[in-house]
């Protein structure tokens, strides 16, 4: 289905990860913001897929992976406004001019169609 309106669109994807990014590329995503808390490694060639995560301890472990760290909007180190629209939007904005993402720079390109009726 088409989308009926212009902007910023929601779209209602499988719950795993990899398969989630596939739906949302097939959708017409061009640019992932994908949120992940336990840092899932993935990417897809598709689009760039910028990784975010608010997990002091996953960025620690996974600073490799991990393009963007908010975790201090938990700890009250920065603010909403600092993180969200400042950091996230700015890389998003890097990412649209050419950056490269971490998914990119390690070549990872994970595609997954999920179940479409897990009922039948």
């Amino acid at each position: 289905m088409r989308p009926t309106k212009h902007g910023a669109i929601i779209m209602y994807t499988p719950g795993y990860d990899i398969a989630s990014i596939t739906s949302m590329v097939a959708g017409g995503c061009q640019l992932v913001a994908f949120t992940t808390g336990r840092g899932t490694p993935t990417g897809i060639a598709l689009a760039p897929v910028i990784k975010i995560t608010a997990n002091k301890q996953t960025y620690k472990q996974m600073e490799d992976n991990m393009d963007i760290d908010v975790s201090g909007i938990i700890d009250g180190s920065l603010s909403l406004q600092q993180q969200g629209a400042d950091a996230i939007f700015s890389e998003m904005l890097a990412v649209a001019d050419g950056k490269i993402t971490k998914a990119e720079a390690f070549g990872f390109s994970d595609v997954c169609i999920d179940h479409v009726c897990r009922f039948v």
